[in-house]
């Protein structure tokens, strides 16, 4: 949702389980990113937390977590997720350039168990995430998704979205610092993946107008939003991680410091949606989205207001029942935990590829991503056609033989 091409290093300020930093490094042009984060040492801070989890056994013998896969399946994850090690951290490289390392169901599995043998191993202070080629990651394999949904491998796809949410999950809990991307409505979907977590804790109604719009935001506009505190151009991205990647301290002024010595200062283009956050708030504060157009076109009419009709055709491009569904997912969000976000977004995701109200996530991924007409026939067509009963079936419980996503939240607490 806050796309490929952000020009900088960033620490997330959205803090994880224990209050440690997340950062972000992606590079201006190709979109690469990377993560960064604490030294090695005696780290104290955590390691108490990691031995407590150990005792808890985590996810070893933990029945949601066992993954499916074969001999292939784990030999394509190997190359499609490389490993560097270096003194004080772990490089994971998401490897598929041709399809803009997009993950699979196996990749997320593999990432899900690195992580938490990194997160055991006291030697490793950070954990660095890269994509190859010319994108850092474009979210997670709908093209693969879709695919399976047309042969008619229902269970596969419920895999992926099992594996992916309790990847993110382990992320969001995470004792050390690392990064996360997203991306989703342009396709006929709800912005997933702990989107509407993140999303409906942006200033004011910043959330609303990005997850609605799939608008992106840039280095600068991350750190004025308090997405990030941290800006740097991409020529210093190499340099950076080798700095972090020899730090030996568990002392978070001394990242803090090293990463203000790495900074740049940045200030929003004159455009940037940074300085529309009294419009944003007027017209995407809204209760309904019919509301929110109609805000819209009174502003676009009375101030020949550009942004507004642009705004407006944004609007109109994405999938009629998906918008209505991503407004009340993000409003629901502003009062749940990441936990409950997710279990929230796994039922929605499943329903949305059932078919049963809609056919839209499939149509969406054909018209942008398969036949690339850009011409997809939204069903229903109109938002006047959405029914409330539509709407209130993406999040209704999943029902008696459809087990409901599990995360092991007395093992790993989620922040709030």
């Amino acid at each position: 949702a806050l796309g490929p091409r952000v020009p900088a290093l960033l620490r997330v300020s959205v803090p994880s389980a224990n209050g440690l930093p997340l950062f972000l490094i992606a590079q201006e042009e190709r979109g690469t990113g990377s993560g960064g984060g604490e030294g090695k040492g005696e780290m104290q801070s955590w390691r108490a937390l990691v031995a407590a989890r150990r005792s808890l056994r985590l996810l070893r013998g933990y029945p949601s977590f066992s993954i499916h896969s074969d001999a292939a399946s784990e030999e394509d994850a190997r190359n499609q997720v490389l490993v560097e090690g270096r003194a004080s951290s772990r490089n994971a490289i998401l490897h598929r350039p041709s399809a803009l390392n997009a993950i699979t169901t196996s990749m997320a599995a593999r990432l899900m168990k690195l992580y938490n043998s990194w997160e055991e191993n006291p030697d490793i202070g950070f954990v660095v995430v890269k994509g190859s080629g010319r994108a850092f990651c474009a979210g997670g394999d709908v093209i693969s998704l879709y695919r399976l949904l047309n042969e008619g491998k229902v269970e596969d796809c419920k895999e992926f979205f099992r594996t992916l949410y309790k990847f993110i999950y382990i992320l969001g809990t995470y004792l050390k610092p690392h990064i996360f991307a997203t991306p989703e409505t342009h396709i006929g979907f709800h912005p997933d993946a702990g989107a509407s977590f993140y999303l409906s804790h942006l200033p004011g109604f910043l959330g609303e107008y990005l997850a609605l719009t799939g608008e992106k935001l840039n280095g600068v506009e991350m750190v004025a939003c308090g997405l990030a505190t941290h800006y740097s151009l991409s020529k210093r991205l190499g340099w950076i991680e080798d700095r972090l990647g020899k730090l030996v301290t568990d002392d978070p002024s001394v990242i803090e410091t090293s990463l203000e010595q790495c900074s740049d200062i940045g200030f929003p283009e004159k455009e940037s949606i940074i300085r529309r956050f009294e419009i944003i708030d007027k017209c995407f504060g809204r209760e309904t989205i019919e509301e929110i157009i109609d805000a819209l076109e009174s502003e676009a009419d009375r101030n020949s207001n550009e942004w507004c009709t642009s705004a407006l055709r944004k609007l109109k491009e994405v999938s009629p029942l998906n918008l209505k569904v991503s407004l009340r997912s993000i409003r629901e969000a502003r009062y749940q935990s990441l936990d409950q976000c997710l279990v929230r977004e796994y039922r929605m995701s499943l329903h949305g590829i059932s078919k049963r109200v809609s056919n839209d996530f499939c149509e969406g991924v054909r018209a942008r991503l398969v036949d690339k007409d850009f011409a997809p026939k939204w069903d229903p067509p109109t938002l006047e056609a959405v029914s409330h009963d539509m709407v209130d079936y993406y999040f209704s419980p999943l029902g008696e033989f459809e087990p409901e996503l599990k995360l092991p939240t007395k093992e790993r607490e989620p922040f709030i």
